[in-house]
């Protein structure tokens, strides 16, 4: 299975990118969906989870501005990322854990400029 991750650039403080995950295939069995970030320099971070069953799990220094969702038809999973901070620049991966299985996209660059 490969991940695609899209939508990254650069964009002004303040300003927003929707990030998009697609999968290679179908993916039966999946346990959750993630978006983690890592900046230069910083460790990969967890930014927003979304389980089998719906349930949303965000990183505290993102609530309120990032909306994870998925659409299971095209097996694609999404990040709108609205009031972007400087901080938020990062590169951003999608992950799928199936299982005990855990697959990575190759990661998207956001650079978010004051």
């Amino acid at each position: 299975v490969q991940l695609q991750a899209s939508g990254g650039g650069l964009v002004q403080a303040g300003g927003s990118l929707r990030l998009s995950c697609a999968t290679s295939r179908r993916i039966f069995g999946i346990t959750h969906i993630g978006w983690y970030r890592q900046a230069t320099g910083k460790q990969r971070e967890l930014v927003a989870l979304i389980t089998s069953g719906g349930s949303r799990n965000y990183a505290d220094f993102v609530k309120g501005r990032f909306t994870i969702s998925r659409d299971n038809g095209e097996n694609t999973a999404y990040l709108q990322m609205n009031s972007l901070k400087d901080e938020d620049t990062a590169v951003y991966y999608c992950t799928v854990r199936q299982g005990s299985l855990d697959y990575w996209g190759q990661g998207t660059q956001v650079t978010v400029s004051s």
